[in-house]
């Protein structure tokens, strides 16, 4: 008996941008779960010192907001999948390009509002 490929999709399928959003969406997960206990030591940070805080801030603002915003409207989307819409080739690459636009102006708007907003000048 031939031994079965352990992944046959891998040598079927072209890589797509469906496969892309998908690895994308796995490895927010993953990162975000990593993130709680990261975040035990930002409240242990914040705890502290304001000097501690800032320096904790200043290394965690962005990309865990980033992967925050993406691993949420990439769940939308697949949410959607779920209901049975939005499974057209055409659709779904509408709706890749729209997680990525909505993940980049969330995070944007969320940074700029935990972090310099009412900032005073």
């Amino acid at each position: 008996m031939r031994p079965r490929p352990l992944s046959p999709h891998l040598g079927v399928y072209r890589f797509m941008y469906t496969m892309a959003t998908s690895i994308a969406h796995r490895i927010t997960g993953v990162v975000l779960s990593v993130g709680l206990v990261v975040l035990v030591g930002w409240l242990y940070a914040a705890a502290s010192s304001a000097d501690t805080y800032a320096r904790a801030s200043a290394l965690l603002s962005s990309g865990w907001m980033l992967a925050f915003c993406y691993h949420l409207c990439n769940g939308i989307r697949h949410l959607n999948w779920d209901l049975g819409r939005g499974l057209e080739k055409a659709e779904a690459r509408r709706s890749a390009t729209l997680v990525v636009a909505v993940t980049v102006a969330l995070a944007a708007a969320f940074i700029y509002a935990a972090f310099f907003a009412g900032v005073p000048r």
